[in-house]
């Protein structure tokens, strides 16, 4: 994969929709993206490709969030990629789980922009504010 300077964000969630508005705001920052819409489809990308930051959907067929994350914090080859959950849910039992899966970190649905940029900026430790992306962008 080539280095442009700009992280790579490997997007997963099996609705088109929300791969889509994600991509729009993460390209508008600047970052690559790379997408899939399954699990495994993650896992494989995920291993080849070796993105920076991968944002990851709960809810999807096959195999869920859960897994998905448990397997890339697992593998050596994947384990070092912070994982930022993206999901309605929203309850104890739910965070609960995500801990105990290894996800690094999580986000509620529908995305708050701020919200996402700084979360991201902290995973894949960038001095980025949501605040010069406004004003960079805005």
């Amino acid at each position: 994969m080539e280095n442009t300077g700009y992280p790579t964000i490997l997007i997963v969630d099996d609705e088109e929709r929300n791969v889509r508005l994600l991509d729009v705001l993460l390209r508008t920052d600047g970052y690559r993206t790379l997408s899939a819409s399954s699990g495994a489809e993650a896992l494989a990308l995920a291993t080849s490709a070796q993105p920076d930051l991968i944002l990851l959907d709960l809810m999807m067929p096959g195999m869920d969030g859960f897994e998905v994350t448990q397997a890339l914090k697992n593998a050596s080859a994947t384990a070092a990629i912070p994982v930022l959950i993206v999901s309605a849910l929203d309850d104890v039992a739910t965070r609960r789980r995500l801990l105990a899966s290894g996800a690094d970190e999580f986000i509620r649905k529908p995305v708050d922009r701020w919200e996402l940029s700084l979360r991201m900026s902290r995973l894949l430790g960038t001095d980025r504010s949501p605040e010069e992306d406004s004003a960079n962008h805005g």
